[in-house]
């Protein structure tokens, strides 16, 4: 092969085999007194790729091990580059399934088998704003600043006095007057008896 497959920035070891299965689904429908069908295209299912390989050599089965299994725990999809995959859609898998052999016979060798299957590309990042005219919350923030001025040149007037219960100073009078108005209720008596 022209191009070693590369799973994210892994280059995969010693590939031996690679192989792709596409799959298109279809709805028969049958059609009464007809010879044949109607065929409804239901689209095509995610694409398969099986990788085989081998590595020969204690330090490269343990990288090996520890680099695909590192691939397969996180569970995430990744770009997948070969010339297998060229005129085709594919642009991220998933590690579905893994399979490891060691043989007595052959005990320096470890094949690996991987299949992959087709994930569609992450969705772009949300956007928070959502379309919202950011004009207006420059005016906003206008509006704070500008408000803030105005409280920050208060404050450079200086100190203004505390307003507080204005009838603080009325009591005093309040109860100087209380018995004059105490009076007046008998004053009013006596003129209702002459009008009567």
């Amino acid at each position: 092969m022209s191009l070693t497959p590369m799973l994210a920035d892994w280059e995969l070891p010693r590939v031996t085999r690679l192989e792709t299965l596409e799959t298109r689904d279809f709805l028969e429908l049958p059609v009464p007194g007809r010879a044949g069908s109607l065929f409804q295209d239901l689209d095509r299912r995610p694409a398969r790729i099986l990788v085989e390989g081998s590595v020969f050599g204690s330090d490269a089965g343990l990288e090996l091990l520890n680099a695909v299994r590192e691939k397969y725990l996180a569970g995430e999809p990744m770009t997948f580059v070969s010339d297998i995959v060229t005129g085709t859609d594919i642009q991220y898998v998933l590690l579905q399934q893994l399979h490891i052999q060691a043989e007595a016979s052959a005990p320096d060798q470890i094949d690996y088998t991987l299949w992959l299957t087709e994930s569609p590309p992450p969705p772009p990042p949300a956007d928070v704003l959502g379309g919202i005219d950011t004009g207006l919350l420059d005016g906003a923030a206008g509006l704070l600043d500008q408000a803030m001025g105005a409280i920050d040149a208060l404050d450079a007037l200086g100190s203004l006095p505390a307003i507080s219960d204005p009838t603080g100073p009325l009591a005093g009078i309040l109860g100087d007057t209380a018995p004059s108005i105490g009076q007046l209720g008998s004053i009013g008596s006596g003129l209702r008896g002459l009008l009567e």
